[in-house]
């Protein structure tokens, strides 16, 4: 008798289904290298076309990654579905990070106010007064430029 549920079946997931995972996941972990450190950190996001939108607090880890002297920085973001141990679905995107100016030009005051939009979707309070989280005030974007993404199964004889 094992104490697991058997052979796994992995597969690899088509584009339109990592947009879905990427699209129904709130939660997700952003991961950069800092120096000769590699860091990971956890955010709650929105995904919409090729998009993650997130936001942080100045003085964050990967907030300082956007204070660097290029435009954008690369990244790696990565989510999970884990139903149980043979029984999940993982998604890893690598694209730029970049900051969302609520100033300048009119094209960045429109990103601005398309994130906290979008933002709003998850927590309504968004950079209003009831805002749960009001340090956050850093908003952020990733720009999907590669995505692949796995699902395992238990094998047809063990589901």
């Amino acid at each position: 008798m094992t104490d697991h549920p058997g052979t796994p079946v992995v597969r690899e997931l088509d584009r339109p289904q990592i947009n879905a995972i990427l699209a129904r996941n709130k939660v997700g972990r952003i991961g950069f290298a800092r120096g000769n450190r590699i860091e990971i950190q956890p955010v709650h996001y929105v995904y919409q076309d090729d998009w993650i939108y997130g936001r942080t607090s100045h003085g964050t880890k990967y907030q300082a990654l956007a204070d660097s002297a290029y435009h954008w920085w690369p990244v790696v973001f990565e989510v999970d579905e884990v139903e149980e141990l043979f029984r999940w679905r993982s998604v890893i995107a690598r694209g730029g990070f970049y900051l969302i100016a609520n100033e300048g030009s009119a094209a960045d005051r429109e990103t601005w106010m398309k994130a906290v939009g979008l933002l709003r979707t998850l927590v309504p309070e968004t950079l209003r007064e009831n805002d749960p989280v009001p340090g956050r005030t850093v908003l952020f974007r990733i720009a999907v430029q590669e995505a692949t993404g796995r699902e395992a199964t238990p094998s047809a004889d063990e589901a």
